[in-house]
């Protein structure tokens, strides 16, 4: 029986850097191992340029190797790729998978398959994440003070390095924030997937293993962080709630951030997030902060 009448159509599709060529093959093995084979696989080459993938590692599935002319970021390199299925329109789930990540298991796209079957409102399903040593760390799990990574459900966000996202539901909210480039473009796209009356999903099931980073080891992470936190809340909040958030984030971030150098690029990105506009203003509804809140994580935190 083909995946079209077993249930949704899967498409996979890797953002690649250009820098992690061991890292690539390794993944896209991984996909060409999974017992139900992807009906399309996307690989967008943000800036750089792409070798022959799918003669050399035997992929299934139509194969689309999409090359830009400059580094998009994280968002608008997945977008390239999201615009491309939608215009094949023979896909009905898309899974996007960080360029350094590997799929462990080889039922993770049938997982997800079956998942996107039993639920027409299933939205966006987030991977578990955990370095070579079965770790995840505790900023991996989409939920305020989770220790247990192994405990799913509905949760009100998701991790860009693993997750799925259903075609009819980006149809209806909207692509990835690309003005973002990268940090909190995932909460961006959640909030409006509430907002729309789509299920957010944690599955631990899913695993992908990924190196132990932090976050800050990109130079403008404390920057663009600030900016990006400062459009979310002016694009998603409704207006009482914008200081409110702001302002506990801030206590938060003079908290915890010890270096002088981090907080002066955080309140210039804090300005810049200010100043500039970060796009369209489309508040949740009071519904949805309720709904936000009864799941655990209200928008204020």
């Amino acid at each position: 029986m083909s995946q079209a009448e077993e249930g949704p159509r899967i498409a996979v599709a890797v953002v690649t850097m250009g820098n992690r060529p061991a890292e690539v093959d390794a993944l896209l093995t991984s996909v060409a191992k999974q017992d139900v084979a992807p009906a399309r696989i996307v690989i967008i080459g943000n800036g750089c340029p792409l070798p022959e993938f799918a003669e050399r590692l035997g992929l299934p599935g139509e194969v689309t190797a999409i090359e830009v002319d400059e580094n998009l970021g994280c968002p608008g390199g997945r977008n390239v790729g999201l615009r491309r299925l939608a215009e094949f329109g023979d896909v009905d789930v898309v899974v996007e998978l960080d360029d350094d990540g590997l799929l462990v298991d080889g039922d993770v796209l049938r997982r997800v398959r079956d998942l996107y079957a039993a639920d027409p409102r299933l939205g966006i399903v987030g991977f578990r994440i955990a370095d070579e040593n079965g770790e995840t760390q505790r900023r991996h799990v989409p939920r305020v003070g989770a220790k247990d990574p192994m405990r799913g459900g509905p949760v009100t966000g998701f991790l860009g390095g693993g997750h799925a996202l259903s075609m009819p539901m980006l149809a209806e909210i909207g692509d990835w924030p690309a003005e973002f480039f990268f940090a909190h473009e995932e909460t961006d796209m959640a909030w409006r997937a509430i907002d729309g009356g789509w299920t957010v999903l944690y599955e631990p099931a899913l695993l992908l293993q990924h190196p132990k980073t932090s976050p800050a080891r990109h130079a403008i992470y404390y920057r663009v962080t600030a900016r990006n936190r400062v459009w979310l809340t002016r694009r998603r909040l409704p207006l009482p709630l914008i200081p409110v958030h702001l302002g506990i984030w801030m206590l938060l971030t003079l908290a915890r951030t010890r270096s002088v150098g981090g907080l002066r690029a955080w309140f210039g990105g804090f300005a810049e997030g200010l100043r500039q506009p970060g796009g369209e203003r489309r508040p949740m509804r009071w519904r949805t902060v309720w709904r936000l809140t009864r799941l655990g994580r209200p928008p204020v935190i």
